[in-house]
């Protein structure tokens, strides 16, 4: 007789997505994907952008949200900075679950803007692939 496990699968929103991509949220939700996170004993890392306007806006939220230190640059090459080699040296990591919620689409912060800001999750997933550390990105659009 098969036994039905007492706890559902928290990684169960996960399953069929590769461990180093930068994704759009879709039907993924926050709360689920943080669960799946903890499940997996993974550092999760969300940022609401909803009120950025600009891509000082962006890099301070997430600064802010991801609590990275008073000494970041604030530019795009800091934030990618920040998302590898730093951490990276500080130990071994279990993993990343990354949410970038509400880009914004403004005209301080435009299409290509938005393709900058997540080909920096895109370099940083290839960066923790290249270690065999999953690094999952979601973002959504506002």
């Amino acid at each position: 007789m098969l036994q039905t496990p007492l706890r559902k699968d928290l990684e169960t929103p996960l399953r069929g997505v590769r461990t180093n991509i930068v994704q759009s949220i879709r039907a993924f939700r926050v709360q689920d994907l943080q669960d799946a996170a903890t499940s997996l004993g993974h550092h999760f890392l969300y940022a609401n952008l909803a009120h950025a306007q600009s891509k000082q806006d962006v890099l301070d939220l997430i600064a802010g949200q991801f609590t990275f230190p008073s000494h970041f640059g604030k530019n795009f090459d800091a934030l990618y900075d920040c998302m590898t080699d730093p951490l990276h040296k500080s130990g071994p990591q279990p993993g990343f679950i990354v949410v970038l919620e509400q880009i914004p689409a403004t005209g301080k912060f435009d299409k290509e803007a938005r393709e900058q800001l997540l080909d920096i999750f895109r370099d940083a997933a290839d960066y923790w692939s290249d270690r065999k550390i999953p690094f999952r990105c979601f973002y959504s659009f506002l």
